[in-house]
């Protein structure tokens, strides 16, 4: 599975080949990482060299480290794929109102061709999602990332591959502003509302429906998410 990486530039020849292990599904979420003294001999370099590279895989979102207990993948084969592309298309200084105007452009798509492909299956998943995020916004619980597992499942929905990463890049950069903006009373119930609205276009089979719906949704969440940023900074 692992090989000895060449001396020079050792550590990033690492970070390549694990995500490219994480990317092609072999190494899942979950799984450990084998040892420190392990990765040494199988790459043939030092320790040092080893924690460097575990330190740049673990910035970039990919693994933990966990204290006493070793390394663990924490991202899975499509985040491993999207992470590069987020970094490529998208900056820190961008304006967080321009990356949300293109999500208000897509996922309306999105919402449309989920509801012209869904299976039974996706259909039950989704009213899955929904009753675990009424329970949550019923307790007054923190229903992040109920919201993000809604819109993934839409966007795999879909079945076109190339949106699927595009949104899921954008969804990794929006999440960083969810816990701030986003976790208020009036921001989980207007969520559910529109994941309800959503959900019931798709199992009408109305792909206009659903379409409409998810404008709906994203207007509602403009709303609550830029109402107080305007005249101030914007940035993410």
């Amino acid at each position: 599975m692992l090989k000895a990486v060449q001396k020079r530039r050792a550590y990033e020849d690492i970070v390549k080949q694990i995500r490219g292990l994480i990317e092609k599904g072999r190494l899942k979420r979950g799984d450990q990482l084998p040892a420190e003294r392990e990765l040494t001999d199988t790459f043939k370099v030092s320790r040092a060299t080893v924690r460097e590279a575990i330190l740049s895989l673990e910035a970039t979102n990919l693994v933990q480290r966990r204290q006493g207990d070793g390394t663990y993948v924490i991202a899975s084969s499509e985040e491993a794929l999207i992470q590069p592309l987020a970094s490529a298309l998208f900056h820190e200084k961008d304006d967080i109102i321009d990356i949300f105007s293109i999500r208000k452009v897509i996922e309306p798509v999105v919402a449309q061709l989920a509801s012209e492909h869904a299976a039974p299956e996706e259909i039950r998943e989704l009213e899955r999602i929904l009753e675990h995020q009424g329970i949550e916004v019923a307790k007054g619980g923190n229903t992040v990332q109920i919201d993000t597992e809604f819109h993934h499942l839409l966007a795999r929905m879909a079945k076109n591959r190339v949106m699927e990463r595009l949104l899921l890049a954008l969804f990794d950069l929006l999440e960083r502003t969810r816990e701030k903006y986003l976790q208020s009373e009036e921001r989980a119930e207007k969520s559910l509302q529109g994941h309800q609205a959503i959900v019931t276009a798709i199992r009408n089979g109305s792909g206009p429906g659903a379409r409409q719906a998810m404008r709906r949704h994203l207007a509602e969440v403009e709303n609550t998410l830029f109402k107080k940023k305007k005249g101030g900074g914007r940035n993410i």
